[in-house]
């Protein structure tokens, strides 16, 4: 029997490599603070849900007892310096050690383009240095570094569809930043393809991988691609460096989680696509989708329709 522990597996990403695992006949298991959080992948065959925290080392240690892989998505893109030292740092090193004491060896790690120890963003930095803990750590480790994830139910695409049904012009910071944008759901057949590892054009283990779709975009051409695939295309206002910065630090003012905060904007500076030092999902049997193949289909759904189809689902919700 296969069995997989995936942290991280109620967000947006986790829930692609759940259902994957599902029909390539893995058992997983999925950690969560409140299992109110995992309803998205409950009901899917030898899955279990576990309330736990992740962040606590004894627990982790316990949750890898009898697992032969974990796979490692737990992300933020906005915090302090300590929050991201805890996500992406203090987090991997637990898991390291947790892994030692459990007799766990493959690890599958996802991660983000452009990461670096000397990255103009924290974000970046802070997830080169949780690659470095589990490369120094002495696992059969794979690295999946991806670019922007889109996809059915993203926070990217469909944030910009939106705006632009509310605002006639969109106002934008780092409009000249460019993304290699990669389908959620080639992110989690690599994921999975680096656990099987057999079959494949070369080993997975001990490596990086660049997951990365087919085509480059500037910021403003995906935000002009999201209105077109959406309901409404507005003109986009590039803001000069000094109104974005103050657009970002408004935005981090702003209840909730931001839209963009400084630190994303810094990330920015730096190009969001595959740099070629490392192999691509080709090298792990997959061919990289189109984001023009596949927005269309799920973009476009935040007027009246989607109203209506929302009221349906809450009065048909048991």
């Amino acid at each position: 029997m296969k069995n997989v522990l995936v942290l991280g597996g109620t967000g947006f990403v986790g829930r692609h490599v759940c259902e994957k695992l599902q029909r390539d006949g893995w058992t997983t298991t999925v950690p969560t603070r409140r299992a109110l959080n995992a309803s998205a992948v409950q009901h899917l065959p030898r899955l279990t849900v576990l309330e736990a925290d992740v962040h606590h080392e004894a627990t982790l240690t316990r949750l890898l007892a009898g697992q032969q892989a974990v796979v490692n998505l737990v992300a933020i893109l906005h915090g302090s310096e300590a929050a991201f030292e805890r996500c992406h740092v203090e987090l991997p090193a637990k898991l390291a050690r947790a892994c030692a004491a459990a007799g766990v060896r493959r690890v599958v790690h996802v991660s983000a383009l452009g990461v670096s120890l000397d990255g103009p963003s924290r974000y970046q930095r802070s997830k080169a240095r949780g690659e470095e803990v589990l490369r120094s750590a002495g696992l059969d480790l794979s690295i999946l570094r991806p670019s922007v994830i889109f996809g059915a139910g993203d926070r990217f695409l469909n944030l910009f569809a939106q705006l632009q049904t509310v605002f006639p012009v969109v106002p934008l910071a780092g409009a000249n930043a460019r993304f290699q944008p990669v389908w959620v759901e080639d992110v989690a057949s690599a994921v999975v393809a680096c656990l099987n590892d057999s079959g494949l054009p070369m080993s997975s283990i001990g490596q990086t991988f660049e997951c990365a779709g087919p085509d480059v975009f500037t910021l403003s051409e995906l935000v002009r691609l999201a209105g077109r695939y959406g309901s409404r295309e507005r003109p986009v206002l590039p803001l000069p460096d000094g109104l974005g910065r103050l657009q970002a630090r408004l935005m981090e003012l702003a209840p909730g989680e931001p839209l963009m905060s400084r630190d994303n904007l810094a990330a920015m500076s730096v190009d969001n696509v595959a740099s070629g030092q490392w192999p691509g999902l080709s090298s792990l049997g997959l061919a990289a989708t189109s984001i023009t193949s596949v927005a269309p289909t799920y973009l476009g759904h935040h007027g009246t329709r989607s109203g209506l189809l929302a009221a349906r689902r809450r009065f048909l919700r048991p």
